[in-house]
């Protein structure tokens, strides 16, 4: 039997070794935290018995005598799980339970060793008993959620959240104090940046350009929409050119001053327009009220230099600010991760509006486990979820399955409307067209977009032109550019575009969504409704020229078969070229998005069966959370990152030669790196044009391989190349 005598148990130790922290003071700060959090979704009650829980298993005194520095190794987290199971409140046991190495699989009764919930509550640990005489905690009620398994799991993942994070916060609190006096800082209030955007938007009220008397028609729509609206499920159906960015905001902040919400999220389907869009939003309400969180952008001071985080860093852990702008893979992946480091800030969801820039984009291969998470988000958290689009996927036969009983409205007036008038460009199908043929067409006209389908064709056309025409009037735009030199030609083609000057520029998608550019005249070759209304999204996007005068012409390239992950896509927009006058149009847009549906079958919109796995897929009722977060990766391409040695990637790759590594570091070369596929590296390598630093970290060494207008080159092996 454990020895009960009176001592004192702590949680932490400072690191001078000259302050501890009482461990009762700990579990109640904690069990507060998580409270609060927790609150907006009625688990105040299951939140607070988990923080108290938590660290139950340091009232051991092998872990009081590893806190003093005994080298012994001690599971503190079972014994929490333990208690809480015995209490039947098997969501705060899973919670407990992962607190520090992630959410466990359930697993099975029969279980007895490994690292499922099942088997962790079976293990010896250190005797704990101590832990009554302290505390007297008691089963709470839990929220009134529907039974089913997924329901069930996202609502032990949002308590996981409000537990790591409190658990986080407490500790911080304790072990720095100027990390703590940082988060305290008091953010903006909804109603400050409100106004903050009235008066950015006050001059556009007095216009005489029509199509500016539209946006604003559009905007005052979304302000006073938000206004009324209570919390649910919207689309947002705006026209390319209609001010969708700037409306989608004003709509999010009117209604989260008029129902007391919490935060905006704006999730953006890439990293490369995403730093457009948080460049709006922080010039309309200030930068320290807005967090980009995504792997191109960096807040934190290099760990090498001693300076203390700033607020940002601290506020990407948790997203404990008024706005984040974030990716759809990290914001969907986050949702069904397992870790605390991805979790923590899920409960921050709660009671925030939370907007999907290019609904259309989000995952085929993962959109019913996607539009699962949004409803349960809407219906349980009480937040509310925006669709924003100029080409709405028609995902509503979809959340009627998946979320019966949840209306979808529309935030636009009179969309079909806006599109007649915001039309701006006519769609022609050239069908087949030779390469020679293409290059003539681009090489007559002054200025003209041509997006294609595949890296390899958009720098063999490029060659095509440069072979004719002097250098600075072309430009080829694809991946193989380093991050940092395509933003350097984009704005090089924006001053072209502006002065009149000759551009003709070839580029792979990366041109469509969000990027700023205005073309007389667009090239398409067959692919996506959706992508080529894109395309057609950077042809007279001012409305200076008619409609008529503005031609986005749809082409195949002789001799090249679509890509095959296209295929079914191509299909669906030859059903709607045949059957529609205008394919742009709001009824061909969603007959599109419905037979692609079709075609695909409802087993391709989650392949790695996320929702069967927690349906049918569990024993003795226990989910599977590990197993989950193992399959979900929205971008799943094999690649790896190259980083070449050129402008300020010069020097960060010096300090990776010296040895230096840090977080920061790799988010800066981020801006000068080349994702390449297997085959790619495998022929730079056999090229002798790469190093591997270590087993992660590769630098192109050869500088003929990187040219100066096409990038890396995908034949290392032909031609000779030069470094800008």
């Amino acid at each position: 039997m454990e020895n009960t005598e009176h001592v004192e148990f702590y949680a932490h130790v400072g690191e001078d070794g000259g302050r501890s922290q009482p461990l009762r003071d700990h579990l109640q700060n904690t069990a507060q935290l998580a409270a609060g959090f927790a609150a907006p979704f009625g688990a105040e009650g299951p939140a607070y018995l988990a923080g108290l829980l938590h660290d139950v298993g340091k009232y051991s005194r092998a872990f009081q005598r590893r806190l003093r520095g005994a080298q012994e190794r001690v599971d503190h987290s079972t014994a929490g799980a333990i208690e809480a199971f015995k209490m039947r409140q098997g969501e705060i046991a899973f919670a407990v339970a992962g607190h520090h190495s992630g959410l466990p699989d359930g697993g099975s009764p029969t279980d007895i060793i490994g690292t499922t919930l099942h088997a962790r509550l079976k293990r010896k640990v250190e005797p704990y008993a101590m832990w009554r005489q302290e505390l007297t905690p008691a089963p709470p009620v839990p929220p009134d959620l529907p039974s089913d398994s997924f329901t069930r799991a996202f609502y032990t993942r949002m308590l996981y959240s409000c537990l790591v994070d409190a658990d986080y916060l407490d500790t911080e609190a304790f072990m720095d104090g100027e990390k703590a006096a940082l988060r305290r800082r008091t953010p903006f209030t909804m109603p400050e940046l409100l106004n903050r955007l009235e008066a950015y938007i006050s001059p556009w009220w007095k216009t005489e350009k029509e199509l500016n008397r539209r946006r604003c028609e559009i905007l005052r729509a979304c302000m006073d929409g938000g206004r009324r609206a209570e919390r649910g499920l919207y689309t947002l159906t705006v026209p390319t050119g209609g001010g969708k960015t700037v409306s989608s905001l004003a709509f999010a902040l009117s209604m989260a001053c008029e129902r007391n919400m919490d935060r905006i999220i704006y999730v953006i389907p890439y990293t490369s327009i995403i730093d457009q869009n948080a460049a709006v939003f922080s010039k309309i309400l200030g930068r320290e009220n807005v967090l980009e969180h995504h792997s191109g952008v960096d807040y934190t001071a290099d760990e090498n230099d001693g300076a203390h985080p700033s607020r940002k860093v601290l506020a990407t852990e948790n997203w404990d600010v008024p706005v984040v702008v974030t990716t759809a893979v990290q914001f969907f992946e986050s949702l069904f991760a397992n870790r605390s480091s991805r979790c923590r800030k899920l409960h921050n969801l709660a009671n925030s509006i939370i907007l999907f820039d290019e609904a259309q984009t989000m995952p085929v291969p993962y959109l019913r486990p996607c539009v699962a998470a949004i409803a349960q988000l809407v219906q349980h958290y009480r937040a509310a979820a925006v669709l924003c689009t100029a080409t709405q996927p028609a995902l509503g036969p979809l959340f009627a399955e998946l979320a019966p009983g949840l209306p979808i409205q529309e935030i636009c007036p009179e969309p079909e409307r806006q599109f007649t008038f915001f039309r701006r460009t006519t769609l022609s199908d050239l069908g087949e067209l030779s390469r020679e043929t293409l290059s003539g067409r681009l090489r007559a006209t002054l200025q003209a977009l041509c997006v294609v389908n595949r890296r390899q064709t958009a720098q063999d056309l490029y060659a095509s032109l440069k072979g004719e025409r002097n250098l600075a009037d072309s430009y080829c735009l694809t991946t193989l550019l380093y991050p940092a030199h395509r933003k350097r030609l984009l704005e090089e083609i924006r001053q072209r575009l502006q002065s009149h000057l000759p551009c003709q520029v070839v580029s792979t998608s990366l041109i469509e969504a969000g990027v700023d550019v205005d073309f007389p005249v667009a090239y398409r070759e067959l692919a996506g409704l959706d992508s080529i209304l894109q395309t057609a999204g950077r042809c007279n996007r001012e409305g200076d020229r008619p409609a008529a005068e503005s031609p986005v012409y749809i082409f195949r390239l002789a001799g090249q078969p679509a890509p095959k992950l296209t295929e079914q896509n191509i299909d669906a927009v030859r059903h709607v070229l045949r059957d529609y006058d205008d394919p742009s149009g709001l009824d061909a847009i969603e007959s599109y998005f419905t037979f692609l549906r079709t075609l695909k079958g409802d087993a391709a919109l989650d392949k790695e069966n996320i929702l069967d796995s927690f349906r049918y897929g569990i024993q003795g009722n226990f989910l599977p959370f590990a197993s989950v977060a193992e399959k979900v990766h929205l971008i799943d391409t094999g690649t790896r990152p190259v980083y070449i040695p050129l402008e300020e990637g010069k020097d960060l790759i010096s300090d990776l030669r010296q040895g230096k590594r840090s977080r920061s570091l790799f988010r800066k070369l981020g801006q000068y790196a080349v994702n390449v596929y297997p085959l790619h590296l495998e022929r730079l390598e056999r090229a002798g044009a790469v190093q591997w630093l270590d087993e992660e970290v590769i630098v192109l060494t050869d500088p003929r391989c990187y040219d100066a207008h096409t990038g890396l080159q995908l034949d290392p092996g032909e031609g000779r190349f030069f470094m800008i």
